[in-house]
């Protein structure tokens, strides 16, 4: 029995992802050929931007200094300390602003869309907005893909920049670390192909958290557990997609060998 429901729980799963790879599909087509709802897009902007900055910059600080204080004792031990700054730099840079801010929109606002959009399926309000002539793909879902593909880069280039800045202070305050030599290795080591690797990644990040949990929403049944359902399953597929998407977009980005040069050696 529990072999069967794990089947048809794949089933579904597969069936509601192909949705939502049909209806990103659809969101390109209504980007060049429909129209753009003012009032809503400005709303999720608010809701995914200003609202999650906080958390966001609360999560790249933790991550600066965690990453910072891993790096600095073991490098120190090595006689690298002239590479911590640059490490953090492209470890912020390349995978864990981008990755992480994309976990935290995805557990805030991809949940948030499940979920508001799911309720308005089961209370039939998306076969309303039908009655009246209203597209829901360009009234409902439109609006928060744009949202996530403007607000995701612009907080992933906030968390980058507190990122480095708590990892600064934790190199040269307790590890004592010159802070001359911390900022030397950040300019040797970070290209400027790494600080546009990030809001790119951040971008097709934002675009499926907000296709996803628009899809998911919008497919939902079975009332309020449905809605539930849906809310988790799309904050998990949305992580899965990320994580996924970040091997790919990294190995486009970044195969090859490095050319990054350590100041001092």
């Amino acid at each position: 029995m529990s072999a069967t429901g794990s089947i048809s729980s794949l089933r579904i799963w597969s069936q509601r992802l192909l949705a939502a790879i049909l209806l990103g599909g659809q969101v390109v087509v209504r980007l060049f050929t429909g129209r753009i709802h003012r009032r809503n897009t400005l709303e999720q902007l608010a809701i995914v931007g200003p609202a999650s900055l906080l958390i966001v910059l609360m999560t790249a600080v933790c991550i600066g200094l965690v990453f910072t204080i891993q790096v600095s004792r073991e490098f120190i031990s090595l006689g690298a300390e002239s590479a911590v700054g640059g490490v953090l730099a492209i470890a912020l840079s390349r995978e864990l602003s981008p990755v992480l801010t994309a976990v935290v929109i995805a557990g805030r606002v991809g949940s948030a869309f499940a979920a508001e959009l799911g309720t308005m399926r089961v209370s039939e309000q998306i076969d309303a907005l039908y009655v009246l002539k209203t597209d829901p793909i360009e009234y409902l879902v439109i609006p928060r893909v744009l949202a996530c593909c403007i607000m995701l880069p612009l907080l992933t280039i906030f968390s980058l920049f507190v990122g480095l800045g708590s990892g600064y202070l934790v190199a040269t305050n307790v590890y004592g670390i010159s802070q001359t030599l911390f900022l030397e290795s950040i300019q040797s080591f970070l290209k400027l192909w790494d600080l546009f690797s990030a809001p790119i990644k951040a971008l097709v990040f934002g675009a499926m958290i907000a296709v996803i949990g628009c899809s998911w929403g919008l497919t939902t049944t079975g009332g309020a557990k449905g809605v539930g359902q849906s809310t988790t399953t799309a904050v998990v597929t949305s992580l899965l997609a990320i994580f996924i998407s970040d091997f790919f977009l990294s190995w486009i980005m970044f195969r090859g060998l490095g050319s990054s040069t350590i100041p001092g050696l």
